[in-house]
């Protein structure tokens, strides 16, 4: 493993920020620290780069011991969310910094900067000082001197939060690539799950001084590891219902508007205990009355989302809903509907500490999905 952190443990006056955190991160993968702000993403990102120690726990890089090992000598390259650039330099020299340093050729330098900020789109201003940058320009001139040197493990702070929307639409494009081609082996901080998905290998969501899971994007987003993390990635935001599953011929069902919502058979432990169904707006779709399985509903609202529509629907218990379809597909704008879950996507979570329920296997039988 390129990077091997065990046992970390970090506290400030404030209290405890970075609580036994373990995790690895191979060569050339793209590790997201995705979380809430507070939740300890850039002081773990310090204590990798050695610019804070820990009080417990071991830091490896490429197999070596860093205690006692200064930030410059660990092959590391940063991009953190406070900049640092040199305010002496033009982004040119900025960027060209860790090459200078190395001794390159002035063909050479001029070359590889020229490439960075054509990507980052900032080629247009090499010549200015940090103080006649935007804030958006200041962090990608910082990512840029970052990606420059080629390290083989950089750190990236939330490089692309000052970035306006279509450059940071387009980065999520083209920076992967360019990490893809430099093999490096990266650790990147964001709070944005739609970037998380997008760039990462892997997630690691930190919540309450940890890791709290480390997944596939796929496996956070369909097997979250409990209800806050659920909630962390969607949008609209996953619907979570308190249920209690009941057995009902031979099935296990949830009930919504008096109607069994199947669930996965191997859910059979949970019936009869207090639960949480979760529900991606997404995985639920307006059907005819008519439809096997049809739970009446009543529609309150309708929001177009640019790409999608998403309506609040009441349950006859009054309990809400999102539901998501794609825009331009019909369904009702208000009044009385019926809506269908897609049964193999339901999670259910424990109430009481919101912990994902897994089924003992992935199966359902095909003809209770609604």
């Amino acid at each position: 493993m390129t990077i091997e952190l065990k046992n970390l443990r970090k506290s400030f006056k404030s209290g405890t920020v970075i609580d036994d955190v373990s995790l690895t991160v191979a060569k050339g993968e793209t590790l997201v620290l995705f979380g809430p702000s507070g939740a300890g993403k850039t002081v773990l990102l310090r204590l990798i780069a050695g610019v804070i120690d820990p009080e417990a726990g071991h830091i490896r890089l490429h197999g070596r011991d860093m205690a006692g090992v200064e930030p410059e000598d660990r092959g590391i390259g940063m991009a953190f969310q406070n900049f640092a650039l040199f305010p002496h330099m033009d982004a040119f020299a900025n960027i060209a910094a860790p090459l200078t340093a190395r001794g390159r050729s002035a063909d050479a330098i001029r070359q590889t900067v020229s490439k960075v900020a054509q990507l980052l789109k900032i080629d247009h201003v090499l010549h200015h000082k940090p103080k006649e940058l935007s804030n958006g320009q200041k962090q990608r001139t910082a990512l840029a001197r970052a990606l420059s040197a080629e390290p083989s493990i950089l750190l990236l702070d939330d490089p692309l939060r000052n970035v306006d929307a279509k450059l940071r639409f387009e980065m999520r494009l083209e920076l992967p690539r360019l990490l893809k081609s430099q093999n490096a082996t990266v650790i990147y901080v964001t709070q944005d799950y739609k970037e998380a998905m997008a760039l990462g290998h892997r997630i690691a969501v930190m919540n309450g001084h940890g890791i709290q899971q480390i997944g596939t994007p796929e496996e956070i987003y369909l097997s979250p590891a409990n209800t806050d993390i659920a909630r962390l990635f969607g949008d609209p935001v996953i619907n979570l219902l308190d249920v209690r599953p009941e057995s009902r011929d031979g099935r296990v069902v949830a009930l919504l508007s008096d109607q069994p919502v199947p669930l996965l058979d191997d859910y059979a432990a949970q019936v009869g205990q207090d639960c949480i169904l979760g529900l991606r707006p997404e995985a639920i779709r307006f059907v005819g009355a008519d439809t096997p399985g049809a739970i009446p509903v009543e529609v309150e609202a309708e929001t177009p989302l640019n790409e999608k529509t998403v309506s609040l629907v009441l349950t006859l218990r009054g309990r809400e809903i999102m539901v998501s379809r794609p825009a331009g597909s019909p369904g009702p704008a208000s009044g009385r509907a019926h809506i269908a879950v897609d049964a193999t996507s339901a999670i259910l979570f424990d109430r009481a500490s919101g912990q994902r329920i897994a089924p003992a296997r992935n199966t359902i039988r095909k003809e209770e999905v609604a």
